[in-house]
């Protein structure tokens, strides 16, 4: 199975509308000053919250054209997406992916469900408990728990793709070209998302002919 797809394959995505017409980010104007340097002007301090720092790296991986250095920032933003800021739920997290490796499922999912009550705002939280879900074969409780993660952040890159390989693999090739290009807008140098976006539109295309 391609890797992509292997990816993809972890995340599911409903309702599918929500995902596709929340709103995009957008990259700041070439004239504004670099967005570390504009954060630091509001920021007596000097130093960045999670979240300017979260959306620093968006704004960074939306202008960076060279694949291997956008991968590079991807992984800064799944760490970032891992780290709850809370050593409890780090550690219940630690547990889970343990008790998942043992396949003890049972064992992981009560403690993704401990971390989900205590911090329902922890995207990571919800996404690999609608990993686990998936795995088991509980695709309603997946796409519920997906449906959470693109609630609180719609720019979750691996949520999209995995919605992208759903509505493709149910044939739903014009709602899965969407999600691809809502993926691309997001992380527009993902050559694997480039792929699968122009044999979507050559197939779309070649249907109408």
């Amino acid at each position: 199975m391609p890797a992509m797809r292997v990816f993809a394959l972890s995340y599911l995505a409903l309702p599918i509308l929500f995902a596709l017409t929340a709103s995009a980010p957008h990259a700041a104007p070439a004239d504004e000053p670099n967005p570390v340097e504009k954060q630091h002007q509001g920021n007596s301090s000097g130093t960045l919250s999670s979240k300017q720092q979260l959306d620093n790296l968006f704004m960074a991986l939306r202008r960076q054209r060279d694949p291997d250095q956008a991968s590079l920032i991807a992984d800064q933003i799944n760490a970032q997406f891992a780290d709850s800021g809370s050593a409890t739920i780090n550690l219940l997290m630690q547990w889970a992916d343990k008790a998942i490796q043992d396949k003890r499922n049972a064992a992981a999912m009560d403690y993704l469900d401990q971390v989900i009550s205590l911090k329902p705002d922890y995207v990571e939280g919800w996404n690999r408990r609608a990993t686990l879900n998936f795995a088991i074969g509980d695709y309603r409780k997946s796409m519920e728990d997906i449906n959470q993660v693109l609630r609180i952040e719609p720019r979750h890159f691996g949520a999209l793709a995995g919605m992208a390989a759903m509505l493709t693999e149910r044939g739903n090739d014009a709602l899965a070209l969407k999600a691809w290009q809502r993926f691309l807008e997001v992380y527009p140098a993902n050559r694997s998302a480039q792929e699968e976006a122009d044999k979507l539109s050559e197939k779309i295309a070649g249907s109408r002919t």
